[in-house]
């Protein structure tokens, strides 16, 4: 007989996803763990004054993982964000060319971080934190690389302007640490946080 491997959450609580990311859904399902439902938090992502990344990426984890925890009592909510950061810099989710372009041309030849922040609150108010830190290196881009990324439109909406699934890993010869972690979440860390919560792996057999 053969079946699927799911991630089951203990005492058959619900699971909810406080994300919008389809890259983030898909990281999932990878480890067997479909949300029973997504409700994306709609909070302010704007860095405070002299915010550092990596304090960034966690502080926007947990709040969008208390936005929708309260919206869902007795479920596990998970939530996450990602940073990339040049130095203390932050970079903005690209939503126009112009921030794709500044983005790129600043990640050019350079190194740069990934940060993950994710954050689980558990039925009883229980909460778990994992931050994954991924160092990124780009080769020297062209002027012609650049207007083929950006005439893509992969960048749209990703943070740091680019998508390390997509074209863009065509550009990045230097990659240190979890590579789930640039695409959207860590997933070895977030089994880590929900199997220490009581998520277990369960064979669902197939039907015919």
């Amino acid at each position: 007989m053969t079946g699927s491997v799911t991630l089951c959450p203990p005492d058959g609580r619900r699971f909810v996803l406080a994300s919008a990311s389809p890259r983030r859904l898909d990281l999932l399902a990878r480890i067997g763990l479909v949300p029973d439902e997504v409700d994306a938090a709609d909070i302010d992502e704007t860095p405070t004054r002299r915010e550092l990344p990596r304090a960034h990426a966690a502080r926007l984890a947990e709040a969008k993982a208390e936005a929708v925890a309260a919206r869902h009592p007795g479920a596990f909510v998970l939530a996450a964000d990602t940073v990339v950061a040049c130095g203390r810099r932050i970079l903005p989710k690209a939503e126009t060319e112009a921030d794709a372009r500044d983005c790129l041309r600043l990640l050019s030849g350079r190194r740069h971080r990934v940060i993950g922040g994710v954050c689980l609150i558990a039925p009883q108010g229980a909460r778990g934190y994992r931050l994954v830190e991924t160092r990124v290196g780009f080769k020297r881009l062209t002027a012609e690389e650049v207007s083929g990324y950006l005439a893509s439109g992969e960048w749209r909406g990703k943070a740091g302007g680019y998508a390390i699934q997509g074209l863009a890993a065509a550009f990045a010869p230097f990659l240190s640490g979890s590579h789930s972690n640039v695409v959207g979440l860590p997933l070895a860390e977030t089994y880590a946080l929900l199997a220490g919560h009581g998520f277990r792996m369960a064979m669902a057999a197939d039907g015919g």
